[in-house]
């Protein structure tokens, strides 16, 4: 473990951790993890798998862990999304005991935590059951604090979120730290802000240009190379005056779409959109046909990247020695409009230079792609929102709490 990493590294001593045996060590994760709305089991463990090294090093150096996560978005005053499956799970991935008290604070977690022994640990129960949460409620925080000798935030999915146990618990904590896996996602995503090498290219996708407005603009001062598709290709070649006919654009953000090619060719930014689509006439259609991206028939809309664009998009990646990757080429999640973003992975995958995908849908796309994709490329982020505000350049509430702490030097 550590202070940080990069240029979001935490003061220096400030989150230095010594001995930990016998200590109660906090270690804030990211267990949001997906589930089968039909039979309650959990599609995607990477994010328990990806927290696993941290707990282990607790463990093994004896201190008594509490490990606490917020999972989904539960309805007030109901305790529907219970962290007590995620518990099985990591039981099952590590062979240790995991012991899930009913209250998130107070007698009952501390009764569990001094009765633990070695091989034992506690997860507790979903911190968004507790309203303080998502408020940074330093009251919830004093509560949590009252758990744990030590704080070691591993959740980089959250530190984007200015929330109690991810702000207010480590700013009242002496002894803070970064857990292991949040070092390696500071230190990976580091490499896409600070001197990336070149070329360097970005491959944007998803749904809304005005989602991903801030990293567009951010991108734009240091790619060579910017490739655009999913849904929100489809605004940028409305804005150049193609007929999309059905496909979803954002009519409000035309203006936009302009001002950003204007800005790439002054900067001297190649801006890449699809010059074919997989097209149909609904988003259930079982096939699709490809077209060029200007020739799409009356009643039909755009749903994945064509061939034509995936071999264009392809050629600078190879060239490339950096790649960021953020969002789908297409409905993914449909068999018949998957092609694109599938293939595009296997060139990112098999490329020569630091590629990494920046968490989300297109880290699930790459995962569904299959394992040797997923094995090709350097670095899988386990946070969307956190990477996309990283690289916009702006700072993370869980990162500047390890930084520094009221009255803590």
């Amino acid at each position: 473990m550590g202070a940080g990493a990069g240029k979001a590294e935490a003061r220096p001593g400030a989150g230095a951790v010594g001995g930990l045996a016998g200590k109660r060590v906090f270690i804030r994760v990211d267990f949001n993890v997906p589930f089968d709305k039909k039979t309650g089991e959990i599609t995607d463990d990477a994010r328990i798998r990806e927290a696993i090294p941290t707990i282990k090093l607790a463990m093994e150096a004896g201190a008594k862990v509490v490990l606490a996560s917020h999972l989904g978005r539960p309805k007030p005053g109901k305790r529907d999304l219970s962290l007590v499956p995620v518990g099985g799970r990591l039981a099952e991935l590590t062979g240790y005991e995991v012991h899930v008290p009913e209250e998130l604070v107070g007698d009952a977690p501390k009764k569990v935590i001094y009765d633990l022994r070695p091989g034992q640990l506690c997860l507790l129960e979903n911190l968004r059951f507790d309203e303080g949460e998502e408020k940074d409620d330093e009251n919830f925080a004093k509560q949590l604090a009252e758990l744990a000798d030590v704080y070691v935030n591993d959740a980089f999915g959250a530190v984007h979120r200015a929330h109690a146990s991810v702000h207010a618990l480590p700013r009242l904590m002496r002894e803070r730290a970064a857990g292991l896996l949040l070092l390696k996602e500071l230190r990976a995503l580091g490499r896409l802000t600070t001197r990336p090498e070149k070329p360097y290219v970005a491959v944007l996708g998803g749904a809304k240009v005005s989602d991903k407005i801030d990293v567009v603009e951010a991108l734009l001062g240091v790619v060579d190379t910017l490739c655009i598709g999913g849904a929100m290709a489809n605004t940028f070649l409305a804005a150049q005056g193609k007929d999309t006919k059905k496909s979803r654009i954002e009519e409000d953000k035309l203006p936009l779409a302009r001002t950003i090619l204007s800005k790439a060719e002054n900067r001297g930014v190649q801006i890449l959109l699809p010059t074919d689509v997989i097209v149909a006439t609904s988003l259930d259609a079982e096939a699709g046909s490809a077209v060029a991206a200007d020739a799409i028939p009356d009643g039909a809309m755009a749903l994945d990247i064509g061939p034509k664009t995936v071999a264009l998009f392809g050629e600078p990646i190879r060239k490339a020695k950096t790649i960021f990757w953020n969002g789908p080429m297409g409905l993914f999640e449909t068999p018949a409009f998957s092609k694109g973003t599938f293939e595009l992975a296997r060139i990112m995958s098999k490329a020569s230079g630091f590629t990494v995908v920046g968490g989300g849908d297109s880290a699930s796309a790459v995962k569904l792609a299959g394992e040797e994709v997923a094995k090709g490329f350097k670095h899988i982020s386990t946070g969307g929102g956190a990477s996309l505000e990283l690289i916009e350049g702006r700072k993370l509430p869980g990162v500047e709490a390890l930084r520094s702490a009221e009255g803590v030097e």
